[in-house]
């Protein structure tokens, strides 16, 4: 898609009062260029693959196919269309993150909120596609925060650690609470970013300062924060090997 081109846009809902506001809101928007509506998601898919738009703005809870139906079908695709979930359901922010949304917008959804994910739509479809080996890593995570999800950038976070069944995102002096699991986290991000120091904690490499050493047998990373995270036994190794790579690796106490 050309960068001056307006995104061609389906909406898909199966209630006519949120097609109407959100058609409206689109009229508003130079970026998009409406190019039909769907009702249900066997209609939505007939559509997609008549018109191949740059942009499908989803419900969820719809009868027959829900938009994470939809979205989970087109994920496959050759050429898939971005696609926004909006929907009044915050629940599922995880399944949205892993179908690889780009924009997960609680209704009522306002024209400032639609602007923002439009215009993430269009800079990622500027972008060059990833070479061979630079796909298939997460970039970026969909949180619940209070009374909507937001979108937090996987560079911006420092660590991440368990608790209980979810996973704590620590953003500066924020923090967000993610329903995943560690194993799966660790499979999505990058490893050149991120490393695994311990069961329960992943952080990101370019956060941590320097390796300390008890002189028992148990070390810890110190972060550029402050923060000090023990280093389990099973991930010693490879928390050294980074040191060792900078020059920086203490040796055995």
């Amino acid at each position: 898609m050309a960068a001056d081109l307006p995104l061609r846009t389906l909406i898909v809902d199966d209630e006519p009062l949120a097609v109407e506001r959100l058609q409206i809101l689109c009229a508003g928007l130079d970026r998009i260029a409406l190019v039909g509506t769907a009702t249900d998601g066997e209609a939505a898919l007939r559509l997609i693959e008549a018109l191949a738009p740059d942009l499908v703005l989803l419900d969820i809870a719809m009868p027959g196919l829900s938009g994470m139906d939809v979205a989970t079908r087109l994920d496959g695709a050759a050429k898939p269309p971005a696609v926004i979930f909006c929907t009044a359901f915050d629940q599922f922010a995880v399944a949205a993150f892993d179908v690889a949304a780009v924009g997960y917008l609680l209704k009522p959804v306002t024209a400032d909120k639609l602007a923002r994910a439009v215009a993430r739509v269009a800079d990622r479809l500027r972008q060059v596609p990833p070479g061979p080996g630079g796909g298939g890593h997460i970039d970026e995570f969909w949180v619940p925060h209070r009374a909507e999800v937001v979108r937090i950038a996987a560079s911006d976070v420092d660590r991440i650690e368990a608790e209980r069944d979810y996973m704590r995102l620590h953003v500066g002096a924020r923090s967000f609470l993610l329903h995943q699991t560690i194993s799966e986290l660790e499979r999505r991000l990058d490893p050149q970013c991120f490393i695994r120091v311990h069961r329960s904690a992943i952080v990101r490499r370019d956060r941590i300062a320097r390796l300390r050493h008890d002189g028992l047998g148990t070390y810890y990373a110190c972060l550029v924060d402050g923060t000090e995270l023990r280093v389990g036994r099973s991930y010693k190794h490879s928390v050294r090997a980074i040191m060792r790579a900078a020059g920086g690796a203490p040796g055995e106490g």
